[in-house]
């Protein structure tokens, strides 16, 4: 029998959640719809194509939601034990992934990595 996938979202050395601070920085209208993507990847197992999906770098894919003119974008993987990890999360302005949004999300992960523990 196949186990469920499981969304984790990164916690900071702070202690915040980055996605889940975005998440609920929006209106109520987006929050319902960026939380049915994240249960549409999580339903697909952590892969979808494109347009829902993207590859950046490495493991790290970015989930594509559109809402009207806002573009909504969240950085994250999958990882053993059919984890899904949210990284990072913020509104696409521009044509091509801004690079310190990448980073951010290589920093989330590179991090993530050293204290994984935290999400067993």
């Amino acid at each position: 029998m196949k186990k469920e996938y499981r969304v984790y979202y990164y916690i900071n050395e702070k202690g915040v959640e980055p996605v889940k601070e975005y998440i609920y920085n929006q209106s109520i209208k987006e929050r319902v719809k960026i939380f049915s993507f994240i249960d549409f990847l999580q339903k697909s197992e952590g892969y979808l194509d494109e347009p829902y999906s993207k590859h950046i770098k490495g493991k790290i894919r970015e989930l594509r939601i559109d809402f009207f003119k806002n573009r909504h974008r969240i950085m994250y993987f999958t990882f053993t034990g059919e984890k899904i990890i949210l990284l990072s999360a913020f509104t696409k302005k521009t044509e091509k992934t801004p690079q310190k949004e990448i980073d951010k999300a290589i920093d989330n992960y590179n991090n993530f990595l050293i204290n994984k523990e935290k999400y067993d």
